[in-house]
């Protein structure tokens, strides 16, 4: 994987394509936070369209970059997957979880940028 904005933009079209809701890069690197560059966070309306929005993020990552998720969890329950591509974690939640979590709210000194919907 050569180039992050790359992995980003891949990312965020794959959400989009399955209808994900809210969509926000929360960009790490300024805080120095060790562990990745960038968070991208969104939800569904329900657990399918969670499992259907990380499985077209797998699929269209793999496809057009050719890199493999380095760890996943949270499929059993759909509630909470996340996706680490190493520079950036995808946190794809149902609403309530999001809600419940407010990971914004936790890095609120990040800089946050909100993706358009389509």
């Amino acid at each position: 994987m050569g180039n992050n904005n790359e992995l980003l933009n891949c990312i965020t079209d794959a959400i989009l394509d399955k209808k994900g809701k809210e969509v926000v890069k929360i960009d790490l690197i300024k805080l120095g936070y060790a562990m990745c560059d960038s968070f991208i966070l969104c939800h569904g309306g329900s657990t399918t369209q969670v499992h259907a929005i990380a499985d077209a993020v797998e699929k269209k990552v793999k496809e057009l970059t050719g890199t493999n998720v380095k760890h996943r969890e949270g499929t059993e329950n759909a509630r909470w997957i996340l996706l680490d591509y190493g520079s950036v974690v995808v946190h794809v939640f149902i609403k309530e979880a999001r809600d419940y979590y407010k990971l914004e709210e936790l890095w609120g000194d990040a800089d946050l940028t909100i993706i358009k919907e389509e």
